[in-house]
């Protein structure tokens, strides 16, 4: 037997879910999309994985031969696949190495452990690479981070070796492999040809989209997207709907091929052709879900159009028909190739400042528009809002229900006073989330996003209470959005690493905290995640060093935590306050789950007086835990069993009927009723 240490973690800090809930949604093999247009069948999703490599700058390679876009191609092929109107796979479910965690150890780890343990033969899989490949003696190979150029054969990953597994394996009906490398010409064109050559000789029930054909380079560059390679820009793009040919809603994999070999062909004057093989794959494998791309009657457009976008400003973010297409700069305009004929709405944003837009603005066939966005008007907030907002912040930063409604009702009339208060919608989203009014609190995020798009500390806070509500991949898909907005938002990297954590997704969890923890480093919290994802991946050495972390950086005076109202100073919108916030501060709860993580992780080591100690300490902050009571009572007995000695089976057994009598329904109860029959007979014989 042993504690289920994370779930007591979830219930205490989110209060929605019984002590071992299940997790939701982890096995289902399909969900369904909404029918895009009246008459039309819904379409199922089938369950799905992925692996996104991007690498730009290389361990051991010369400056110029490293690459600029790489990595920022994996992150948009991330947001892309977890969109519910794109790939709409689920968060955890896709897996992303780049940069310095692109290994060659960790890309073996997630294609020949990772997938194969978690792939069904229902499933789709996609696993994209973007950065160099080499060829050595004819063979072609992926380049990891740290690949050695004096040995490649060594140090890459064969491309013969990928087939395998994918082909062999790693199950699924889809499989997909699209491959950016080749770029710049790093490498020699018959090089070039041979790898290019490799990918088509890959199992041929695979969808393999590669960005040139032999002896072709693969080119990147500011001019598409705001800095992409061009192969990638087009995937994306694709993904996103355009790539729509039959106007469905789906996008197949057939029509994502013709539409990135159409517009990297024109755009580079039919310099690079990205190729796909014509195999055995199914032409119609779904690969994304963009129900309101959805034209039953229109026919397909004959061409496309470019959308180039000029700013006054630096830091412009530019939506197009509500989608983010990325940010501007005065001296750096936004290409948007690829555009479907007809109207679109642009708009330009910037956090403190008037939008411009949202317009309509025409596309035309083969034919390039520019369109300038000019930001003008920073934002005056009339002085009664500013007053009652202010005067709202005084009630809320007290805490307390009674202070949380005179908060909501100042930060109310200051959006009455001026309907573009960002700042004051966030602050109700966040009151009502304090007072556990979530439908309440989810209308006033939205609203401050719909006033603020690039609101980045809106888009973290608006994840924290879907995060509280049990709505992890939203949540996840929020903190992608602050995190392309700002790569440095160490507190979006926490939140990810607490909805990661939740998800059981232990590898990102831990990714995420420690960019918090670089980001952030005095940020208690931050370590207590780290902690947990350590411990139950099973690296318990690991886990207490950062246990401890945790409860160093947090060991000051709870009364002092209660009067920053530290539950907002550490979370932003009240993480974990719905648990017992009438009983508990979340200080005292986090530090007792910290001080049984360390008891849980000596009793693994079978370091049985320290874990008794931690256990007793965590009883101090939460003397009424059930689950504590009986991680206590199961070290106890441990230890009377590895000493032979029945001195520890009476604290053992007292321990174990606390947590009968604080909850008898606990799934251990059963087995725990008939140890302590059997304890009593052996200390009644004694």
């Amino acid at each position: 037997m042993t504690p289920t240490r994370s779930l007591r973690a979830a219930s205490l800090l989110l209060g929605l879910f019984p002590l071992l809930h299940a997790q939701q949604n982890r096995d289902l093999s399909v969900k369904t999309v909404p029918p895009a247009a009246t008459g039309q069948r819904p379409t199922s999703v089938p369950r799905s994985y992925a692996l996104v490599i991007g690498i730009a700058k290389y361990q051991n390679l010369a400056p110029n031969q490293n690459l600029q876009f790489s990595e920022r191609d994996a992150d948009s092929m991330f947001s892309i696949l977890i969109s519910p109107e794109g790939g709409s796979f689920p968060p955890e479910n896709v897996h992303r190495l780049t940069g310095s965690r692109a290994t060659l150890a960790n890309i073996r780890h997630e294609l020949e452990e990772w997938l194969p343990s978690v792939t069904r033969d229902d499933d789709r899989v996609l696993v994209y690479f973007a950065g160099h490949g080499f060829v050595i003696d004819g063979r072609a190979y992926l380049a990891p981070y740290d690949i050695r150029t004096d040995n490649i054969a060594a140090t890459a990953y064969p491309m013969q070796t990928l087939g395998a597994v994918i082909g062999g394996k790693i199950r699924g009906k889809w499989k997909v492999l699209l491959t950016d490398a080749c770029h710049s010409g790093a490498i020699s064109p018959e090089a070039t040809a041979a790898f290019n050559g490799g990918l088509l000789q890959l199992d041929k029930s695979i969808f393999v989209l590669s960005a040139s054909r032999d002896r072709e380079q693969s080119f990147e560059s500011a001019d598409w997207g705001g800095g992409h390679g061009i192969f990638t820009y087009y995937v994306e793009r694709g993904l996103s709907g355009a790539a729509d040919d039959d106007g469905n809603g789906i996008v197949t994999a057939d029509e994502l091929a013709e539409y990135v070999h159409t517009n990297v062909r024109k755009d580079t004057g039919g310099r690079q052709n990205p190729v796909s093989e014509a195999g055995s794959y199914d032409p119609k494998m779904q690969l994304a879900y963009v129900p309101a791309s959805a034209k039953p009657d229109a026919p397909p457009p004959p061409k496309f159009g470019t959308l180039i976008i000029e700013s006054n400003m630096d830091g412009v973010e530019v939506f197009v028909d509500g989608k983010s297409q990325g940010v501007v700069n005065k001296a750096k305009p936004l290409r948007l190739e690829g555009m479907a004929p007809g109207t679109h709405q642009v708009q330009g944003v910037k956090l403190g400042y008037e939008p411009d837009g949202p317009r309509d603005e025409v596309v035309y066939p083969g034919d390039e528009r520019t369109i300038s966005i000019k930001i003008q008007f920073v934002r005056r907030r009339p002085k009664a809002a500013l007053d009652d907002l202010n005067h709202g912040l005084e009630y809320y930063n007290k805490g307390s229900a009674d202070n949380y409604k005179k908060a909501a009702e100042l930060f109310q009339k200051a959006l009455d006073e001026d309907p573009t208060y960002s700042q004051a919608a966030l602050y109700l989203g966040r009151t009502y989330n304090a007072l556990f009014d979530q439908d309440k609190a989810e209308q006033y995020f939205r609203k401050a996003l719909e006033i603020d798009p690039d609101y980045v500390e809106a888009h973290a806070s608006f994840a924290g209470m879907l995060v509280d509500k049990g709505a992890t991949d939203e949540a996840i898909r929020q903190l992608d959005a602050a995190l392309s907005r700002d790569r440095n938002y160490g507190l979006a990297y926490y939140l990810l690493a607490y909805a990661y954590c939740l998800k059981d997704d232990y590898p990102q969890s831990i990714d995420a905290a420690r960019q918090a923890i670089r980001l952030i480093p005095n940020k208690a919290e931050s370590y207590f995640w780290l902690a947990e994802s350590l411990h139950l991946s099973g690296k318990l050495d690991d886990a207490k060093r950062s246990y401890n972390d945790y409860l160093r950086l947090s060991n000051f005076d709870s009364h002092f935590a209660g009067q920053l109202n530290y539950w907002v100073l550490g979370f932003l919108i009240g993480h974990g306050r719905k648990s017992r916030a009438s009983v508990h501060d979340i200080w005292k709860d986090l530090r007792s789950l910290a001080y049984f993580g360390l008891c849980d992780c000596d009793r693994q080591l079978k370091q049985f007086d320290a874990a008794i100690q931690e256990c007793r300490t965590s009883l101090t902050y939460d003397a009424d835990d059930p689950r504590t009571h009986y991680l206590l009572g199961l070290t106890l007995a441990m230890k009377a069993q590895a000493t032979q000695s029945l001195g520890p089976l009476a604290a053992a057994s007292e321990h174990f009927r606390d947590m009968l009598r604080l909850n008898p329904d606990m799934p251990e109860a059963p087995d725990v009723k008939k140890m302590l029959a059997n304890y009593d007979q052996l200390l009644k014989g004694n």
